[in-house]
């Protein structure tokens, strides 16, 4: 393997126009992950018709490289300001932006860098490793059943994240399901709740209902702080978390790329169910599960781990198999065949050449996350020092650009806004906004599957349930969910008692 990895990287650094492509890839993925609603993807789209002209090497490289950096770019606008820049980066704010709140933005910011280095890096050599036996395996045992069992466990884990009461958090998170049902059904393709707007007959777009639930909301808040006369700016800090931060959070780093991993070789899932499931085991295995949602540091680690982490396992049915795990992914689809190429187990024995170039691509791709992000972070943390009422229009603009140009249609902005006054309500209520955005996200993904799995059984149940991860993942969701009751029930008996 380390030939074939020397091999690769001299022939990446070896060329003048291979590496001025690798670093156009870098900073092109980190600048489009970080504006919302434009994300990789669009440069992706754009930067496709223009591959015809590369090297195939060159052109898959490139992809994978945004790939990569993208991923990690979202986490500093979700930070900042609130606004994630793509999906994935969503779990990231959760405590992320309360950090910036109390001052603790460098921090935040830090953890985030390293953590997606360190959780990409990681995946990159799993990748180098394993891809072939990896993805049989995930192939032969893992399909929609079971997808649909991972997001309901991811459901049960994560649902109290935010809310002020456990009752509160699983109404968030059924708010978020409730949301989710807008759209055509994915069996019938019936049109449900979309009163007549054939622009609904899709769904609500994330991206949208993510910057009206956050950014918007958030904006929101705080002119009534400012309009009472309670706000306070977020102090400017430029301390990274030390050495001894970091080391007590090993475990998260190791589980959340484990998690991550695991996410990233299902086909058609990626980085962001990692990201969520990242952060919902997080929550499951901390003791003091109150504290996440509220500025805790293990909650920026953990999502950024988890979703930097699916992006080298999101590379291995591709390349093992010719499936895509992601919509990125299945742009390099497009790539390879647009060289007379076809990505597969033969695609390992024809051009290992361009399999080597990918990989370790990737894999400085990862490491130039930790030494590119530390650079920009100092710069990047000024703009907190723009006066809110200039900040405000800024980011509402922002935010109003990215929900139209993700479909350009008006009708993404109403969205957005609706998102953001329901989302301000609801604050005040002491509901979880990550619990609605939750919800929102996984609820697509866990109807789709779920359809497909008894479609696969014939509507079977009986044989649904016969499938071990399947089973296995239900009953550890549904013991979850009978735990939250009992731990509910019995904080409201000790309160009674007080």
């Amino acid at each position: 393997m380390w030939e074939n990895f020397l091999t690769g990287t001299a022939t990446l650094f070896g060329d003048p126009f291979t590496i001025a492509i690798f670093i156009f890839g870098v900073l092109g993925g980190m600048l489009f992950g970080a504006i919302p609603g434009v994300s990789m993807l669009t440069l992706a789209a754009i930067l496709l018709p223009f591959t015809a002209d590369l090297d195939p090497a060159q052109g898959v490289m490139l992809f994978a490289v945004i790939y990569c950096t993208g991923t990690y770019g979202g986490a500093i606008t979700a930070i900042l300001f609130n606004i994630p820049g793509a999906p994935e980066n969503a779990p990231t704010s959760f405590d992320g932006y309360p950090m910036t709140r109390q001052g603790k933005a460098a921090k935040a910011v830090g953890a985030a860098v390293l953590c997606s280095a360190i959780g990409g890096t990681a995946s990159a050599l799993v990748m180098m490793l394993a891809t072939e036996p990896l993805a049989k395996w995930a192939i032969m045992n893992i399909g929609p059943p079971e997808i649909f069992a991972l997001v309901f466990f991811g459901l049960a884990v994560a649902s109290t994240v935010g809310g002020r009461t456990i009752w509160k958090g699983w109404l968030s998170v059924l708010l978020g399901l409730l949301i989710a049902t807008i759209g055509q059904d994915p069996v019938g393709g019936i049109n449900r709740y979309n009163f007549g707007f054939s622009d609904l007959a899709a769904g609500i777009a994330f991206v949208p209902a993510i910057l009206g639930f956050f950014a918007v909301s958030e904006v929101f808040v705080q002119a009534e702080k400012k309009a009472s006369g309670k706000y306070e700016a977020p102090e400017l800090s430029v301390n990274f978390p030390t050495f001894r931060e970091l080391w007590a959070h090993k475990i998260a780093v190791i589980r959340s790329i484990f998690v991550g991993f695991f996410c990233g070789i299902l086909p058609g899932i990626g980085a962001t169910l990692a990201a969520f499931m990242g952060y919902g085991e997080a929550v499951r295995w901390s003791k003091n599960k109150e504290e996440f949602g509220k500025g805790k540091l293990e909650g920026v680690i953990s999502s950024e781990t988890a979703n930097n982490a699916a992006t080298g396992a999101a590379m291995i049915p591709l390349l093992a198999l010719g499936l895509p795990g992601g919509a990125l992914t299945a742009m390099m689809v497009a790539v390879f065949q647009m060289h007379d190429l076809e990505p597969g187990p033969l695609v390992f024995y024809n051009s290992p050449d361009l399999i080597w170039i990918v990989f370790a691509a990737m894999f400085y791709a990862n490491l130039s996350i930790l030494f590119i992000g530390l650079l920009e972070t100092k710069t990047i943390l000024y703009l907190l020092k723009i006066p809110f009422q200039f900040l405000a229009p800024l980011i509402l603009m922002l935010a109003s650009i990215g929900a139209y140009i993700g479909r350009g249609l008006v009708l993404d902005v109403m969205v957005m806004f609706a998102a953001g006054i329901i989302g301000f309500l609801l604050r005040r209520s002491g509901y979880s906004i990550p619990g609605i955005v939750l919800g929102l996200i996984l609820g697509k993904i866990g109807e789709q599957n779920f359809a497909q799995g008894m479609q696969m059984v014939h509507y079977d149940l009986v044989t649904y349930f016969s499938r071990p991860i399947c089973t296995i993942l239900i009953v550890a969701g549904a013991l979850t969910l009978l735990r939250g009751v009992y731990s509910a029930i019995q904080s409201s008996r000790s309160t009674e008692a007080v």
